[in-house]
């Protein structure tokens, strides 16, 4: 092919607009593989099919970005206008409009600019709902027989939680959930595995966490998605991630928060041999007090005895009293009294007291009651 009819040479050859677009986009791919670039943030755009688009520029020139939706998610917030970054990506072109741009996978502030503002931006809408309140936390179980740990099986923190339960009370039953602790799958993975747990309900405390790790690393635990499953877990929840200077959106949301993994043990599972003596303690305790009791219980038995004899004489003596005052009312009252003081009664000798001399007629018989016996008389005269 001579340079005559080489495509776009001439008139009759002119190349169509795509097809340059697409060879200008091939030498650019070909020429700038995937490259850090830093500049300026300007113009973002957050688009409703989840793209970003802005500009990257310093003092004397500009250059279009876009952050395809798949990768949005690996950035931990949207960028301020004016943020200084630096970004990771390739260099293309924009077939539509025969742009040049940089498409972004990666991008991070300088200092902690995106990952702070990540932090802040999901504690502020958990607090804003309530997930945050310290009056929603609950109490962790005394006495705990099931701990159910969330954490990577070959990590450091699983040995350390094992080897601290162990110690301190060999009795504790561990079931341990695997799960991925860091890149793009744990979230998703913690989620899952705290939700099995809610489920299976058959652990007194749940502790999730990992050791100590990079930004990244440990970022997974700052993720909304874990934050809501772990306030959502039926059962008391202990967050135990990295170190003690590394602090999650996790440990916020959790019932008790633990500095490090063989913290979170500590805090879930009691000393054996303390819970020994203090049962042995209230053992005392409680024969000590029984003691006192049965002692003070004799005690007040004898003085109710005496009160009940004090108070029985008292009565005693009260109805004694009365029944003298009685009797000698009765006494006062009673014919026989009047008889003894010389009076006498006449009857006739049917027995009918006649109580006037109308009742009597001479020559009647009768008889004269006295105090000590009867006398059979006749009236002679009547007056």
């Amino acid at each position: 092919m001579n340079a005559l009819t080489a495509p776009g040479t001439s008139q009759e050859v002119a190349l169509a607009i795509a097809d340059v677009t697409a060879a200008a986009k091939d030498v650019i791919e070909g020429a700038f593989p995937p490259l850090w670039v830093k500049g300026e943030v300007s113009n973002f755009t957050a688009h409703r099919n989840g793209h970003w688009y802005f500009s990257l520029r310093d003092k004397t020139a500009q250059l279009s970005c876009v952050v395809w939706s798949r990768d949005v998610r690996r950035i931990p917030a949207p960028p301020d206008e004016g943020m200084q970054v630096v970004a990771r990506g390739q260099l293309s072109v924009f077939a539509a409009r025969g742009q040049m741009q940089f498409m972004i996978s990666a991008m991070e502030a300088e200092g902690e600019g995106l990952w702070r503002k990540a932090f802040e931006q999901t504690r502020a809408l958990l607090e804003k709902e309530g997930l945050l309140d310290p009056a929603r936390k609950r109490p962790l179980p005394r006495f705990p027989k099931r701990i159910a740990v969330i954490t990577s099986p070959d990590g450091a923190a699983l040995h350390d939680i094992i080897s601290v339960i162990s110690r301190r009370n060999p009795g504790v039953e561990i079931v341990v959930i695997a799960a991925a602790v860091q890149g793009e799958t744990a979230p998703e993975s913690l989620v899952a595995a705290i939700e099995k747990v809610g489920r299976w309900r058959g652990a007194d405390i749940v502790i999730i966490g990992r050791g100590g790790g990079s930004r990244e690393d440990l970022w997974a635990f700052n993720d909304e998605r874990v934050a809501r499953a772990i306030a959502a877990c039926p059962i008391p929840t202990i967050s135990a991630v990295g170190h003690e200077v590394d602090f999650s959106i996790a440990d916020l949301v959790a019932d008790v928060r633990a500095a490090t993994p063989s913290a979170a043990a500590e805090a879930a599972v009691p000393v054996l041999s303390d819970l020994v003596a203090g049962v042995r303690a209230l053992a005392q305790d409680i024969r000590a007090a029984l003691t006192q009791r049965l002692t003070d219980g004799r005690r007040e038995l004898r003085q109710l005895a005496r009160d009940l004899t004090v108070r029985s004489q008292r009565s005693t003596e009260r109805r004694r009293a009365r029944i003298q005052e009685l009797a000698a009312r009765l006494d006062a009252l009673s014919p026989l009294a009047t008889l003894a003081r010389g009076y006498a009664v006449a009857r006739d000798l049917n027995g009918a007291a006649l109580p006037a001399a109308s009742a009597f007629s001479p020559g009647m018989r009768f008889d004269l009651q006295l105090r000590d016996g009867i006398v059979r008389s006749t009236a002679e005269e009547i007056r």
